[in-house]
């Protein structure tokens, strides 16, 4: 075991919102890179969750025009692995958008099967792909990667014709620790 080690910002983040938000149960930070940055346990030790944490600085202020500075929250962007995703052991992969200006701080909980199909479908089956994930004012969260301007903007004034970029079911969605917190 390497005696130390650090926590990035994301996994601060999470691990911060968990102990305020969920009293009983336990948060775990494995010694070694076992493909999992947060273990989630019952305070008995019977039932766990396993959490991949990801983090981004929030590029609405530098990369997005006024338009859309007071419609949105955040976005972040990630590159992943698809072997990575595909073979993670982790139960969840939660994504941290950090909203710079609007001061917010989001959690897009999403299974691990459920983010695969969703990338599937949204860029198809490559080795490597970019995530764009954008939080609305309204609290709606998008995949905008590859979209022309004037859907990111139909995004940002509360429509979209692009369903399957919808992840707003997983935003701040911490159901499954809720569980653990019987």
């Amino acid at each position: 075991m390497r005696p130390i080690f650090t926590l990035h910002a994301g996994e601060y983040l999470v691990g911060s919102y968990l102990e305020t938000k969920f009293k009983n149960v336990a948060l775990w930070v494995p010694a070694r890179d076992i493909g999992i940055d947060l273990l989630v346990t019952d305070r008995r030790r019977r039932k766990a969750l396993g959490f991949q944490v990801k983090f981004s600085k929030d590029f609405l202020v530098t990369h997005r025009g006024p338009e859309f500075q007071q419609r949105l929250r955040a976005t972040g962007w990630w590159t992943i692995k698809r072997t990575k995703l595909a073979q993670s052991v982790a139960d969840y992969w939660v994504f941290v958008l950090q909203g710079f200006a609007s001061r917010t701080t989001d959690f897009v909980v999403v299974p691990r099967g459920e983010l695969l199909r969703k990338i599937d479908a949204i860029h198809g089956r490559r080795s490597i792909f970019q995530l764009y994930l954008t939080v609305t004012a309204d609290g709606r969260c998008w995949e905008t990667r590859g979209l022309k301007a004037a859907e990111q903007l139909s995004i940002a004034l509360g429509g979209s014709s692009q369903p399957k970029r919808d992840l707003t079911r997983w935003l701040n969605n911490w159901k499954p620790v809720s569980q653990l917190n019987r």
